[in-house]
């Protein structure tokens, strides 16, 4: 275990800060599915990654499964089929929609444009969210958050260390999810002075430097270790996406790191 309840020095709100961890983490219960379940919620993460535009009849289709099994897992992970809807989600006064910012706009230099998205974590014994903060012109991931369920809050501590360690963005770019509507998220964009940009509904392209992320994180280091934990997950990313930062070259680039990149402009 890597939180210490009894510790005589350091409380548990300040052992999940040291650790990156939102405090949810620890008290809430992990969720927990069957084997065959978790198998299967793989599967469909892996052949989402694949074909973002399946919805739930397809995926049904490409993985022999019950549609209704494949609605609810959907529900479950936070992903839906990518195609052009009739209409947006119902709006309110604290979930307003900003338009997309970045049509036709060159990003040619660090700290122009952020982007933030969330993805599912599958675990032998349950699932995790992991949600991280990129600069579009560099690939640099500027911070990243894990969190045991789907709300917001650890979104917003994302963002927080991201402005705390770099400065602030001309423009901040998110998908329309609860998440980055919600006022706790875009007032602090706000106050910072951003320009906030959201994604057309299911328009990942809008955000694919992010998604292209999840791609790599999952097939070059994801898929390829069991964790047993939430712990000995955060440990891993925290050694993975250092590397990607650092050490993985991308042709993107020119073949040159993120980090590189991002110190250069």
């Amino acid at each position: 275990m890597c939180i210490e309840p009894e510790h005589p020095g350091l409380s548990i709100r300040r052992q999940c800060e040291l650790l990156g961890l939102n405090r949810s983490t620890w008290y809430v219960k992990p969720a927990t599915a069957d084997a065959a379940e978790l198998a299967m919620m793989r599967r469909l993460d892996e052949q989402y990654l694949l074909m973002p535009f399946y919805g739930s009849r397809r995926m049904a289709v490409a993985l022999d499964a019950n549609r209704k099994c494949m609605q609810r897992l959907m529900r479950v992970m936070g992903i839906e089929a990518i195609y052009p809807k009739p209409k947006l989600s119902q709006r309110n006064e604290e979930h307003r929609i900003y338009p997309y910012l970045l049509r036709n706009i060159a990003i040619i230099r660090p700290n122009q444009v952020w982007a933030s998205d969330i993805t599912y974590v599958p675990m032998p014994q349950g699932w995790m969210y992991l949600t991280a903060v990129m600069d579009w012109h560099s690939r640099f991931v500027l911070s990243w958050r894990l969190s045991n369920t789907i709300d917001g809050m650890f979104c917003v501590e994302a963002l927080n260390e991201a402005l705390l360690n770099f400065g602030k963005p001309e423009i901040f770019n998110t998908d329309q999810g609860v998440q980055y509507t919600a006022l706790a998220f875009t007032s602090r964009l706000e106050s910072a002075g951003v320009a906030i940009s959201m994604d057309g509904r299911g328009r990942w392209m809008d955000n694919v430097f992010v998604e292209r992320l999840w791609r790599t994180l999952k097939y070059e280091y994801i898929y390829l270790h069991d964790h047993a934990t939430p712990c000995a997950l955060q440990v891993g990313l925290a050694s993975f996406l250092p590397f990607y930062n650092e050490e993985r070259f991308h042709s993107s680039l020119d073949y040159k790191t993120p980090i590189s990149v991002y110190r250069e402009g």
